[in-house]
């Protein structure tokens, strides 16, 4: 029995989706246990291209059974067009995907509501997606959440969402915004439960008995353990704790269970939003700013772009307790003569690392850089290390001994089969 978290060891971003579904071949069960539709998993093999927000990525696997755990904020909505776009790529989900009753929903008001916090900080914004999940996870924390549980009881969930809507509607309106319509978000939700009722069920029993049986677990985490509310750069952070620990609250898998943590780090770093970058590339006419910079899954957004941080790599392996590296966009690198790496920051004449220093401290650090040469080669067909130039694999050789943790896995493309397996 193996007990995999897959999680991600930078700000989001990291390509957890094409690593999941790498690993997931050998697996029994795929779950997701955090955050909600505001992470997006871009997922490409054999039966095509998906960007996928709620779903885990097993999915693709027919024997693979999927469960999103009750750590899970759901905008229904959402599930309801993945499940549709799954059902059209011809992929079986009814009696593979299982969403636990536990599962705290996305509602209307918590959208709007992040759209007018955003826009009431003005300067100060944190950047967030706008897809309602700080506030549905803050509605959770102080008692006023709303659970799939709550939707099966027609009685319950008029009276709890009466309660919300009269409650939102007051903080909405003094921000300047419309109010909504109880009667219409009953409506609404009471037909996704309708449609999404044969998915729900408890899924505690699932791992419970896959436990005893021995099973393969792969557990999928959303965002990047640097978005975490508590050791991440706070307040440029989620709201759902993005750390491997999540996983007992999400699904129920207790600590001594995990055997295996991979993390999945890319071999440059990115960021959507605000926050701090230290090793972004902010001189425009560098065209290493152009090559690094993406496009968000999820927003849309351009993602800034930087050099490889090993610094916070290194931290959060070790917060998390990784045990193994899956390094992704190695290709990328491929058209540079100079590759750097930081290795730590200085901050007032000292030298500091990640834990050190603040959210604002860490966006005025300074990089402590190391250069390596690059190869200028397109490295897209390798599928043994040894196919790699000499000096992309004392790239990642580099890595590994700056981080302390060993790479196991090379992404060269975004296909499935564009991995080397050391």
């Amino acid at each position: 029995m193996t007990v995999t978290i897959v999680m991600g060891a930078q700000w989001g971003d990291e390509g957890k989706g094409k690593a999941i579904d790498y690993l997931a071949r050998d697996a029994d069960f795929v779950a997701r246990f955090n955050g909600g539709n505001n992470a997006g998993h871009t997922v490409i093999n054999p039966l095509g291209e998906f960007k996928i927000h709620l779903v885990p990525s097993g999915i693709f696997y027919p024997r693979a059974r999927c469960l999103i755990g009750g750590g899970v904020v759901i905008d229904p909505r959402v599930l309801i067009e993945e499940i549709e776009i799954l059902r059209a790529a011809k992929i079986r989900v009814a009696k593979r995907l299982f969403v636990s009753p536990r599962a705290h929903l996305i509602l209307p008001y918590h959208k709007i509501l992040d759209g007018l916090y955003e826009q009431a900080k003005g300067a100060g914004a944190t950047g967030t997606t706008r897809r309602g999940i700080g506030p549905a996870f803050a509605d959770k924390a102080s008692y006023n959440g709303i659970r799939w549980h709550d939707v099966a009881d027609e009685k319950i969930f008029a009276e709890k969402l009466g309660v919300q809507v009269a409650l939102k509607n007051k903080i909405i309106t003094a921000l300047g915004g419309a109010p909504v319509s109880g009667d219409e978000i009953f409506a609404d939700y009471r037909k996704y439960y309708a449609t999404l009722k044969p998915f729900i069920v408890e899924v505690y029993p699932f791992i419970a008995k896959g436990l005893r049986a021995k099973k393969n677990f792969l557990l999928e985490q959303a965002q990047g353990a640097l978005l975490d509310p508590d050791w991440g750069t706070y307040p440029f952070v989620t709201g759902a704790t993005t750390l491997t620990s999540a996983a007992t609250a999400g699904l129920g898998i207790p600590p001594r269970a995990v055997n295996r943590v991979v993390a999945v780090a890319k071999a440059y770093t990115t960021r959507v939003g605000g926050g701090p970058l230290p090793t972004e590339i902010l001189d425009a006419s560098d065209p290493a700013q152009h090559a690094l910079q993406e496009v968000a899954v999820t927003t849309g957004r351009i993602r800034r772009g930087g050099w490889f941080d090993a610094e916070i790599v290194r931290f959060s392996t070790q917060v998390n307790g990784a045990t193994e590296i899956f390094l992704t966009k190695l290709d990328i690198l491929s058209q540079f003569d100079e590759i750097k790496i930081a290795t730590g920051y200085r901050w007032n004449g000292k030298r500091v690392g990640y834990a050190d220093l603040s959210a604002e401290q860490l966006a005025h650090a300074e990089p402590v850089y190391r250069a390596v040469r690059g190869w200028r080669a397109d490295i897209t067909g390798a599928r043994q290390f040894a196919d790699l130039p000499a000096r992309a694999q004392q790239y990642v050789e580099t890595i590994e001994k700056l981080v302390g943790v060993p790479v196991k896995w090379v992404s060269v493309g975004p296909e499935r089969e564009a991995t080397i397996k050391r």
